[in-house]
């Protein structure tokens, strides 16, 4: 398997802080929706985010980086 550029391993950074983020936010909010189908979208969200951290930290372990450095 080839290893990652220093550019790549950066984009891989930003796109995990951002998807955290994005879950925090829909986890926080879930509780305060009252409208039952957006409720189900935003379920559907934080399973999907959760799901491409998941993809993003197994490509982490599996390429052995850590620290921002391979």
């Amino acid at each position: 398997m080839k290893n990652l550029a220093q550019n790549e391993i950066l984009a891989l950074s930003a796109l995990i802080s951002m998807e955290t983020q994005g879950l925090a936010l829909a986890k926080a909010s879930i509780n305060a929706m009252g409208d039952e189908k957006l409720r189900d979208m935003t379920e559907a969200g934080i399973m999907a985010a959760e799901a491409r951290i998941q993809g993003m930290q197994q490509l982490i372990h599996d390429k052995n980086i850590s620290g921002g450095a391979n």
